[in-house]
């Protein structure tokens, strides 16, 4: 039985809670609502008659899932092979997500998603060039020249 690689775990609960936010941005839309409405008022104009928040949320969502896929343009680059700048990118996400009302529970895979990233940053995983794949190991009792 081989070992748990934490950031293809991470990857995939993060590809889960960029897909959910590009779906609640899209629902919101058409239902626009902030999740802290029922304590104020304050915060409705970001969603309504201009659809901002809207419009971050599909943004980060669609950027998140182009860098964690990761698309042709991204994969290899030093961005998609960083596990600190997912660390500082992710509470951005997540922060606009939590804040429309249909985007709380993608707001928490992302939370759960950054917890995994750093117990893998914090164990020393690297992500791989190519995307999916597993770091390669010396041969033992191969030459060192």
């Amino acid at each position: 039985m081989g070992r748990l690689i934490k950031n293809h775990w991470a990857r995939l609960i993060s590809l889960t809670a960029a897909a959910y936010q590009v779906c609640a941005a899209v629902e919101a839309f058409f239902w626009p609502k902030i999740f802290f409405d029922f304590m104020t008022k304050t915060l409705d104009p970001a969603v309504k008659p201009v659809p901002a928040l809207q419009i971050i949320n599909l943004v980060m969502g669609i950027f998140i899932l182009a860098w964690e896929w990761p698309l042709g343009l991204v994969a290899g680059t030093s961005l998609h092979r960083s596990i600190e700048a997912r660390l500082a990118s992710f509470p951005l996400a997540s922060l606009a997500s939590v804040l429309l009302y249909q985007g709380t529970n993608s707001a928490i895979y992302y939370v759960v998603g950054m917890a995994v990233y750093f117990w893998a940053y914090s164990e020393g995983e690297i992500i791989c060039e190519k995307p999916w794949t597993l770091p390669q190991r010396g041969r033992p009792g191969g030459s060192k020249a």
